[in-house]
Formats: structure tokens, C-alpha cells, sequence
């Protein structure tokens, strides 16, 4: 029962992890997806490949300001994993 409890638990921070790692790039490429979809639907220029270029831009922007902590984020995600199973197995 306890071993089932752990897993859920770990579970459910693993989801929550994810969530924070992905959030910065997936809302800033919402976000100027949305700017540009704007920008397109006022202008009539309906070109597919227009909003490539800025959302590539702003998700390297947004990788080199919070990549950092995202990393650090898995990164201790992970070191709780391993210290949790050399737990186990004791």
C-alpha cells in the first residue's frame, strides 16, 4: 500500500514538474502566435510560414532567460527519484 501511494505521489510531481518545465515556451509561443495571427488577420497577409521566424526567436529568448531553472527544475526532480528508489531499496 505504501509502495502504491509513493508511486502516485511521484506521479503526480512528475506531471507537475512537466507542466512548469513547459509552460514558459509553450504560452510565449501562444502568445506570439496569437500577435501575429492578429497582425496577419488585419493586414490580410495570409502567409503560413510568417510566424515561424518569431516564435523561433522568442522560444530561444525564452530558453536562454529560464533555462536555467528549468534544468533545475528536472535536475532535482531527478536526484529525488534516485534517492527515493536507493531508498527502497533498503
Amino acid at each position: 500500500m505504501d509502495d502504491t501511494a509513493t508511486l502516485l505521489a511521484l506521479a503526480d510531481r512528475m506531471l507537475w514538474v512537466t507542466a512548469l518545465v513547459a509552460a514558459p515556451v509553450l504560452l510565449a509561443s501562444l502568445a506570439v502566435g496569437l500577435v501575429v495571427g492578429i497582425i496577419q488577420a488585419a493586414t490580410s497577409v495570409n502567409e503560413q510560414t510568417l510566424t515561424f521566424v518569431p516564435k523561433l526567436m522568442v522560444i530561444a529568448l525564452v530558453l536562454v532567460l529560464f533555462g536555467a531553472s528549468m534544468m533545475a527544475l528536472v535536475g532535482e526532480f531527478t536526484q529525488d527519484i534516485f534517492a527515493q528508489i536507493a531508498g527502497m531499496a533498503r
